[in-house]
């Protein structure tokens, strides 16, 4: 009797039975309700139905983050109507589609330029097998390659890197190349302005590319007209249009400046005063950068080319401006020694190669992983490379600005801290004011120093760029800058995350829901 009392209170109570009410109960909500508020409502409102199902079954099965498929399953289920023709509209939109298919035809004109040499290949395999891993990625899937002898100069501030920018601008006899995300007016613009048009008028070919962002916060309207008054060629990457367009999400957030093709910048800062702490808008404000000599030049100078030729319909002749930097005399300020790869990452070629890279750092390291970086809006992934690091016994700090520049952004990053925390991760706060660099140190023998940001901006979203290095004595450089950042810092406990204020926990736990859009 007790056998049969319990099989009837598994079908009653079952997974199946249960499902099957609810799909009964859904029926009859349906029919009533054609009842209440007509056929014709109803049939639309199970058209979205409908297509939502086929939408959400798509999603679940595509290659991308988990945390994006999160966004817009939450999205699409909470609401269809807004939902699945915004989500429609993304994956039609023939701008992001433009800008994929000329990029893949301007890298098959150039893949025979940037062949990695073969003896550069065999050293590194013999110097470090296991290191010769990152570097095969960087070449096979980022389409960048390896570098040895190459000269390396980091600089711990944005006015050390503006000093030097200026000195070599001066010295620039063939062509400048300049691409940058973010001009605005100031100290630090006019006077590279000025270079630039004696430049142009002594016959210096000058470029310069800006992100379409300036047009709307920082340039006037027809500002590019201008510069080319100069003799400067001036183009805008992505203009803002008053339409609505999902390409527009993918900005151009490098920052490359490249002199004749022997020397190039890279790093976090761009030609605004902030970054040279000649404004003041966050207390004071913390980038790196990094010049490269040598050969690795020729990676910059083609990302540079790249991205100025997306919708140019001339052919570009690349070879005059390519191998100025073998053979170039060594600079005794700069060092020089192990090897690096130049490296770009766009969002449109399903690789996601600034991530890998962290990633890597990560997962390799065998006694510390040091990190600068503005923001911290982190998916699972990240999150766990990070605490699993820290649980192998990996010394993981980060330092994050104490005083941010975006409340929203800062919100986000608070409701990371206390998971990563709890995970053994070291979390700090620069005082002075606000921390812009994009910087990873590892092991006393690698380093990152780029544009990428550990948010879903830099990582899935915009075009950047960085240079990896390794057994370079410019590491031991990087990282005493680190050891000196930390000085100025403090450390975030426990404590601290629980006295956070309400309203930030709030806002930052109601962002996650669309942290992939931030």
């Amino acid at each position: 009797m007790k056998q049969k009392i319990r099989e009837l209170w598994k079908i009653l109570f079952g997974r199946t039975t249960i499902f099957a009410v609810l799909i009964l109960f859904q029926i009859a909500i349906f029919f009533g309700g054609v009842i209440a508020i007509g056929t014709k409502v109803l049939i639309a409102n199970n058209i979205i139905g409908l297509l939502s199902v086929i939408i959400l079954i798509y999603i679940i099965n595509i290659k991308q983050n988990s945390s994006f498929k999160l966004m817009w399953i939450i999205l699409i289920v909470a609401t269809p109507v807004i939902g699945v023709p915004f989500y429609i509209f993304t994956r039609l939109q023939p701008g992001t589609k433009h800008i994929a298919k000329r990029l893949e035809e301007e890298f098959q004109e150039q893949k025979t330029l940037l062949l990695p040499n073969r003896g550069t290949v065999d050293r590194l395999r013999a110097d470090s097998g296991n290191e010769y891993g990152i570097f095969k990625y960087l070449y096979e899937d980022g389409r960048f390659p390896v570098y040895d002898r190459c000269g390396l100069e980091y600089f711990p501030l944005g006015e050390d890197k503006f000093d030097e920018l200026v000195r070599q601008l001066r010295s620039a006899k063939e062509f400048i190349f300049m691409e940058y995300f973010i001009i605005a007016k100031g100290e630090m613009w006019e006077q590279v302005l000025n270079i630039l048009r004696e430049k142009a008028g002594e016959g210096v070919e000058v470029r310069l590319l800006y992100d379409g962002t300036n047009m709307m916060l920082r340039l006037p309207r027809g500002y590019h007209r201008k510069i080319r008054s100069y003799g400067i060629k001036c183009r805008i990457f992505s203009p803002m249009r008053p339409f609505l367009t999902t390409h527009q999400n993918n900005r151009d957030h490098r920052k490359i400046a490249v002199i004749d093709g022997h020397t190039a910048f890279t790093g976090g800062i761009n030609l605004a005063d902030e970054y040279i702490n000649r404004k003041m808008r966050f207390g004071h404000w913390k980038d790196t950068a990094i010049m490269v000599r040598g050969r690795a030049v020729d990676s910059f100078t083609l990302m540079f080319l790249q991205m100025w030729n997306i919708n140019s319909t001339k052919p570009e002749e690349y070879h005059q401006y390519m191998y100025k930097g073998m053979g170039v005399e060594e600079d005794s300020s700069v060092t020089y020694g192990g090897y690096i790869v130049p490296y770009g990452d766009s969002p449109l070629d399903n690789e996601e190669v600034g991530k890998r890279v962290y990633m890597d750092i990560l997962n390799r390291a065998n006694q510390y992983v040091h990190i600068m970086t503005p923001y911290l809006i982190l998916d699972e992934e990240l999150t766990n490379a990070l605490i699993f690091a820290a649980q192998r016994g990996i010394d993981v700090k980060i330092i994050m600005p104490h005083i941010p520049d975006k409340k929203y952004a800062y919100y986000l990053a608070r409701t990371h801290y206390e998971e990563l925390i709890r995970g053994g991760v070291r979390i700090y706060e620069y005082i002075p004011g606000f921390v812009h660099a994009k910087v990873f140190t590892s092991d006393d023998e690698k380093a990152v120093v780029g544009t990428i940001n550990l948010d879903f901006r830099s990582l899935y979203l915009h075009f950047e760029c960085a240079t990896y290095i390794w057994d370079n004595p410019v590491v031991a450089v990087i990282e005493e800058d680190f050891m000196g950042t930390l000085g100025k810092c403090r450390r975030i406990t426990l404590k601290d995350c629980k006295e956070f204020s309400l309203k930030g926990k709030i806002c930052g736990k109601a962002l996650r829901l669309i942290a992939p859009l931030m």
